[in-house]
């Protein structure tokens, strides 16, 4: 649908269509229920239900494949813009995004996911930080694999350079989806390295 005045990225109409999640329990939805017996996360949060057909895949697909980071900006302030209002992140110390392989980012050319925590960064006023976790392996796209094998692989590493930096503080890890959380859940892992860190997570999309 064609944009009109004042609207940006995707139509009213269209925004209004979109499947929010609605989780107003910040410890005990769906996010962090995914982690249970994985790794200890403190809150988590995703604003829209991610499915095989609909607009939030649309968008996720422009936003990582068709260069389209707008779309980044646009939910970061749409998420940005809630949780400044219901103080559920005011906690946190740092904001962390899943970072890419250095073999994938020159790719593509940008992690998807840095726009949205820039935006975040500016409505929870909370510093964005990368290149401090680091991507040590690169594995195939994760929607190529079987849902079996994306959930038990244990090739995709990830390494915190100086753990230190984040003793006692409060992370919240940023991605664009959740599908089964292994990617979440080996990030989360590698921050346990940290003395008495906290960590919770915020995603875009979640999968049904």
């Amino acid at each position: 649908m064609k944009l009109v005045d004042n609207e940006t990225t995707i139509c009213t109409l269209c925004r209004h269509d979109l499947p929010l999640t609605n989780f107003t329990n910040f410890r005990e939805n769906k996010v962090t229920k995914t982690f249970y017996g994985r790794t200890l996360i403190h809150k988590g949060y995703a604003l829209l239900f991610y499915r095989k057909k609909g607009s939030t895949r649309k968008l996720i697909q422009q936003l990582k494949y068709r260069n389209n980071e707008e779309i980044g900006v646009f939910f970061g302030n749409w998420l940005g813009e809630l949780l400044s209002e219901n103080k559920e992140f005011k906690s946190v110390d740092y904001i962390v995004p899943v970072p890419l392989h250095p073999k994938k980012f020159k790719e593509r050319g940008y992690n998807q996911v840095t726009k949205f925590g820039e935006q975040l960064s500016h409505h929870l006023n909370k510093p964005l930080i990368e290149g401090k976790l680091k991507r040590i392996s690169a594995t195939k796209t994760q929607t190529l694999k079987a849902r079996f094998e994306r959930f038990n692989n244990n090739d995709t590493k990830f390494q915190l350079e100086d753990s230190s930096f984040f003793n006692n503080k409060h992370i919240l890890l940023i991605d664009d989806v959740i599908t089964t959380g292994a990617t979440l859940e080996a990030c989360a892992n590698e921050f346990q390295n940290a003395e008495n860190a906290t960590i919770s997570i915020l995603t875009m999309a979640f999968t049904e």
